[in-house]
């Protein structure tokens, strides 16, 4: 089962928040309909951003909107500018207060959404698959990555058969809940058509309860342990013994 489903969603409660955070009651439909157009209009206005991920958080009179971005510059601006604008055209497609906060991706390299974005840019900038590949990895694992898999499918190379190919280092257990695996997909559009881009990165393992409020309101390696992880199960191990 956990090949098949998207291991974000099958995470959320668990290890990870959700990205819409609200109680719609009766009008639930109409406003995860608006969600949607907020992040296509801010995905598409926002592309050479390198947005990884849009949070939506509401109350009665006020959206507030956290932007997950690795180039915070581009969406501010000079002086702040270009998010005073962002938010007038924000405020007219939904017609509610807009408050949006910036937080920036430090390591975009451990970020699913941007690895993937980027090979698919290089693809349709008609760089090498393997090469664009195998740079990704490369700078993921030099990052702290426990593992990284990255596929893609469609017409490799201009061949006349689309074929998938599949390219990965490390470990990615997607059984394990409690392993921290982000998992992104995007499309390169080029002469031969529609190219998929597949990845999923393994973050570590968390252990202990984790906040499931959005990941980017605490520090990315509360709870995480990447290194000495023998250490911190042994200890895991001792409180349960004491407990008995």
């Amino acid at each position: 089962m956990g090949q098949k489903v998207n291991p974000v969603s099958n995470r959320l409660g668990i290890i990870r928040g959700w990205d819409s955070n609200w109680y719609g009651g009766k009008n639930y439909g109409d406003t995860l309909l608006e969600d949607s157009k907020i992040r296509k209009y801010l995905n598409a206005r926002l592309a050479k951003a390198s947005v990884s991920r849009i949070v939506i958080e509401r109350t009665l009179k006020l959206i507030t909107i956290t932007v997950c971005t690795s180039r915070p510059g581009i969406i501010i601006g000079k002086g702040g500018q270009e998010v005073d604008k962002l938010k007038e055209e924000l405020k007219k497609i939904t017609d509610k207060e807009v408050q949006i906060n910036i937080f920036e991706v430090k390591r975009p390299e451990l970020d699913a959404v941007i690895v993937a974005n980027n090979i698919a840019r290089q693809l349709e900038g008609k760089i090498a698959y393997r090469r664009a590949i195998k740079m990704a990895i490369a700078s993921t694992m030099r990052m702290g990555a426990e593992g990284i898999k990255v596929q893609v499918s469609g017409r490799l190379n201009g061949a006349e058969m689309a074929r998938s190919e599949m390219y990965k280092e490390g470990r990615t257990p997607l059984h394990t809940f409690r392993a921290d695996i982000d998992y992104a997909l995007a499309e390169a559009l080029t002469k031969v058509g529609l190219i998929g881009v597949k990845v999923w990165i393994c973050r570590g393992e968390v252990y202990g309860k984790r906040d499931l409020a959005p990941s980017f309101t605490a520090s990315k390696d509360s709870g995480r342990r990447n290194e000495n992880a023998g250490g911190s199960r042994e200890k895991n191990f001792k409180r349960k013994k004491a407990n008995r």
